[in-house]
């Protein structure tokens, strides 16, 4: 008799599947994190959408609560490289710089409809919008603070950040007018200003 499985462990075969098999179940929680939310989500339904058993998806990482952190990584890879826009220039400019950037990521449908889906699982569950929370404070505004070098640098990145967050709420998730139809170049030569006075005015 073939020695049975620890509850939640996954066959050899399923653990040695390899990255193809992880990064399909990460495609597929996104997917249905996506469409369903962070509440309505299961693990079971992820492990379905990837074809794969519960226990893979588990031993690939973790509780659902670590599946949806891995999916916001994947899915805000682009807005955490928002620093560079900071580090690869002066000062001066940086409230411009930022803000295109930022506004450039949610212009783009290709990254837009997922961050979407992240904003509003935030939103509407604490879990997930404690996740998306560290995110934001370590892989982001952390970077951005440090680059100030000033005594209230990580307010200033706070404040930079919320300024843009919650504009970009308004503008693609309520989608409030005339906010929303406004063109991009409108709100950067409103907005820029305003960051900027926030990362570096006195």
């Amino acid at each position: 008799m073939s020695a049975t499985r620890g509850r939640g462990r996954p066959s050899r075969t399923q653990s040695e599947a390899g990255p193809a098999t992880r990064d399909r179940i990460l495609e597929a929680a996104r997917g249905e994190f996506s469409a369903h939310g962070y509440e309505k989500t299961s693990v079971r339904a992820i492990a379905k959408a990837a074809g794969v058993d519960p226990a893979l998806v588990h031993h690939y990482f973790g509780t659902k609560e670590q599946v949806f952190e891995a999916a916001v990584t994947a899915t805000f890879a682009p807005a955490l490289e928002a620093p560079a826009a900071i580090e690869e220039g002066p000062l001066d400019d940086v409230g411009e710089r930022l803000t295109r950037f930022v506004f450039g990521i949610w212009e783009n449908p290709a990254t837009r409809a997922p961050l979407l889906a992240v904003v509003r699982s935030a939103v509407n569950n604490d879990t997930a919008a404690a996740v998306f929370r560290r995110l934001v404070a370590t892989q982001l505004l952390s970077r951005v603070a440090r680059r100030l070098d000033l005594p209230d640098a990580e307010l200033r990145a706070e404040l930079a950040a919320a300024q843009l967050v919650g504009i970009a709420m308004l503008r693609y998730v309520i989608k409030v007018e005339p906010l929303a139809s406004a063109s991009v170049e409108q709100i950067v030569a409103r907005v820029a200003p305003v960051v900027q006075g926030h990362l570096t005015g006195p």
